[in-house]
């Protein structure tokens, strides 16, 4: 098909060009940069329906027309909004080599048969999904719900009634969720923390803080759902467990695939902040680097060079076409956020919202950040895209908070927009798996969830800006 042809050349070059550009500063390859960012454009509008492409065509409208308005040269703000989300492109690129690793060796299913003694009770069980969905997100991205969700259902494939699906749903949903908040791999968290200058290492830590507690406040959230179900969780997981320690092709309680996995895990994200220290390269573009290395350092050591050659093959030949929405989005999101910045459009509305917010000696702009999210995320807009919009204006508002507290702010409200809206990917893909409506997976199974941590966190963040320590 000439769209999809088109578009992984497109997108690919675009991101190539990237690389190059960042290194080498020749004029012609940035401007051939903007053109394959347009060139992109153009292509998933051409393999879109416009029902999954009419949300960029109106970011793309609102743009140009407040560039028509307020931009002394149309063409020349067209090339650099094409620009405006090169890191990111380049990044969501490159991060999906790392589940080629993943799927070479059983390893999550090995780390949950050797840690059967610690998931023997549903409660238990529950909090290593969320934690185990935590880290494969490193790896996968959202692709580890449906890949946890297939996990866990092989566990529980004949029990698929409402209390189930409610148990495995949430636990995976939530979990992910909550990795948007520190995980060094998720696109979103690292470039609000670039865009808004916060250290990263504090907002790591914070985002872990607070999605520990949010793991724990979900753990009790499960329990009283059991007790609302009024059905025993854990004899049948026991049950389920004991027959899948009967497959194991490890015996010893830290078998191998455990204490590789351990190593791959803090080989890449050791390797990401080492080459970053030794460097000063910026994360955005460190972590892209670092990934291409390690993941061919991987095949090389496991003697499987065929392979590697076999998912590059895949994933530019079919891989990259299934992805058109997610890149669209983000360039019409850097073209409309260009405009906003240039005209000062975006910089007043928030000091307006600021102001108004101010009013009640209480309140302020972080209050109201994370309700800004779920909004937009009602109205399909991803979390990635979302979190693109907000801290695109928010990095020219002098906001009198430390940056890590905006993060948090905003991070929070990115986890309750996936939990909760039934137009962004995570719940879609769930919804799609299990065959329950977007509004039961979201709303239903969650919005308790999502309320109780909305005031976890502003109890934080409002107890810090009035009593700074």
């Amino acid at each position: 098909m000439i769209a999809a042809r088109g578009f992984t050349f497109s997108v690919s070059v675009y991101a190539l060009l990237h690389f190059i550009t960042y290194f080498v500063d020749v004029t012609f390859l940035e401007y051939s940069l903007s053109v394959f960012g347009i060139l992109t454009l153009a292509f998933s509008g051409w393999l879109l329906p416009f029902k999954k492409f009419q949300l960029q065509v109106f970011l793309i409208a609102a743009a140009l027309l407040v560039l028509l308005v307020t931009s002394d040269s149309l063409w020349s703000s067209i090339l650099e909004g094409m620009r405006l989300m090169r890191d990111l492109i380049g990044l969501l690129l490159i991060v999906p080599m790392i589940s080629w690793v993943l799927k070479e060796e059983p390893y999550i299913e090995e780390i949950m048969t050797a840690a059967h003694n610690l998931l023997d009770q549903s409660q238990k069980f529950y909090f290593g999904l969320m934690a185990m969905t935590q880290v494969i997100s490193h790896f996968l991205l959202f692709g580890a719900v449906p890949m946890m969700y297939r996990f866990i259902d092989t566990f529980l494939h004949t029990h698929h009634d409402e209390a189930w699906e409610n148990y495995k749903g949430t636990a995976i949903l939530r979990s992910f969720a909550l990795s948007t908040m520190w995980v060094i791999s998720i696109p979103s968290f690292v470039f609000a923390v670039d865009t808004l200058g916060a250290t990263l290492w504090k907002s790591m830590l914070l985002g872990f803080v607070f999605a520990f507690a949010g793991t724990l406040l979900a753990v009790l959230f499960s329990r009283v759902e059991e007790k609302r179900y009024n059905v025993d969780f854990s004899a049948t997981l026991q049950r389920e467990i004991d027959e899948a320690m009967k497959n194991s092709r490890n015996t010893r309680p830290w078998n191998r695939d455990t204490m590789e996995f351990v190593l791959l895990f803090v080989s890449l994200f050791g390797g990401i902040f080492l080459v970053h220290y030794l460097t000063e390269l910026e994360f955005l573009l460190t972590i892209p680097l670092v990934i291409i290395g390690w993941t061919f350092l991987y095949f090389l050591v496991k003697r499987r060079s065929g392979h590697f050659v076999q998912d590059n093959r895949q994933y530019f030949s079919e891989g990259i076409a299934k992805q058109p929405r997610q890149y669209s989005i983000l360039l019409a999101a850097g073209l409309l956020i260009l405009s906003l910045n240039q005209s000062g459009i975006g910089v007043t509305v928030i000091n307006r919202l600021n102001d108004w917010i101010s009013i009640v000696p209480v309140l302020n702009i972080l209050f109201l950040l994370p309700f800004i999210m779920i909004f937009l995320g009602f109205i399909g807009l991803g979390p990635l895209a979302v979190i693109v919009l907000v801290t695109g204006v928010l990095q020219d508002v002098p906001l009198p908070y430390p940056p890590e507290l905006i993060v948090l702010s905003i991070t929070s409200g990115s986890v309750m927009s996936i939990i909760l809206s039934p137009f962004v990917m995570p719940l879609i893909i769930l919804s799609s798996i299990n065959g329950l409506s977007g509004v039961r997976n979201g709303i239903r199974f969650n919005w308790q969830y999502a309320a109780a941590f909305y005031v976890l966190v502003q109890l934080f963040i409002q107890t810090v800006v009035h009593l700074p320590l």
